[in-house]
């Protein structure tokens, strides 16, 4: 079974969050960023600030979310959900950039930078009616 690193899995949440009438359920509290610290090989100090940066990220994303269903405004498009789902990823680079080490922080953009999509594991898997 394919697993989404947890901050990928953030980012995809929040962004799909934006879309949904109802939010997907987050991981059990802790399991996340624990799981991030030991890919990422966080001290206390960068796993207690990167785990305060991406509550920060999906609290302001799940606010966002609630104000455009309470507003009543149209469901974003693919793209527009993309090029948001860019910048938050930009956004969350750039607050963490002075909390992780070159090396971790590389680390984390290749554990979140994919495509919008079904994950890996998941591609292709549709049979067509004609076969």
């Amino acid at each position: 079974m394919y697993r989404l690193p947890t901050i990928a899995a953030l980012c995809l949440t929040a962004t799909l969050a934006f879309a949904q009438d109802t939010a997907p359920a987050a991981p059990p509290a802790g399991q996340g960023i624990d799981r991030l610290a030991l890919l990422l090989d966080l001290d206390a100090g960068q796993k207690v600030a990167v785990q305060k940066v991406l509550t920060e990220q999906r609290e302001q994303m799940k606010a966002e979310h609630k104000q455009a269903k309470d507003s009543g405004q149209a469901r974003p498009t693919r793209e527009e959900m993309k090029a948001r789902f860019q910048a938050e990823h930009a956004a969350t680079i750039e607050k963490l950039r002075p909390i992780l080490s070159d090396v971790q922080l590389k680390k984390f953009e290749a554990l979140t930078d994919h495509p919008m999509g079904p994950p890996p594991g998941m591609r292709g898997q549709r049979q067509s009616k004609d076969q």
